[in-house]
């Protein structure tokens, strides 16, 4: 695969493989806390650069979404890609930052709410559907900072597949 190809994000994306990976992330991030071992911030900041540079294609975390436990919730409920990998690229901003603050600096308080704050997030989206990023990458295309063209089915509905079922 030529490197351009290797990294693109998908685009749409299944919102059940993405809130299956933010439960993995709650996981993750749960067990950070509970066991004040840094290094994890480190796989989830590894996690989520993986993601945001070419979707679930080689994050593991992604790759047992998308395969294997995704399908078991039904057909897939496509979403919009570039919100998602917005998301995936705060995700990796907040995560990156625990990992700098703890490992670098021994700034653990800060690192704990760095992660405590990306738990509270990737709960809401595992757990609800209501992914923040999305939702700030929504008031940024209205505001002009994100170019409308970035995502023309973020403005338009009709462009959006969805499932008949509930998530």
């Amino acid at each position: 695969m030529p490197l351009p190809t290797v990294l693109t994000f998908p685009n749409p994306v299944n919102e059940k493989a993405a809130r299956v990976v933010a439960g993995g992330v709650v996981v993750l991030g749960v067990v950070t806390l509970l066991t004040q071992q840094w290094w994890l911030a480190v796989v989830l900041a590894v996690g989520f650069a993986l993601r945001v540079a070419a979707g679930p294609r080689f994050s593991p975390l992604g790759r047992l979404a998308v395969h294997a436990i995704a399908p078991r919730f039904g057909a897939p409920r496509l979403v919009p890609g570039p919100p998602k990998r917005f998301a995936q690229a705060v995700g990796l901003a907040v995560s990156g930052g625990a990992a700098v603050a703890a490992l670098g600096f021994g700034a653990t308080g800060v690192a704990s709410v760095l992660v405590g704050v990306l738990v509270v997030f990737a709960t809401l989206e595992s757990a609800l559907g209501f992914c923040a990023g999305c939702w700030a990458f929504g008031h940024l295309m209205r505001l002009g900072v994100i170019p409308e063209e970035t995502c023309a089915a973020c403005n338009d509905l009709t462009l959006r597949q969805r499932d008949p079922q509930p998530a």
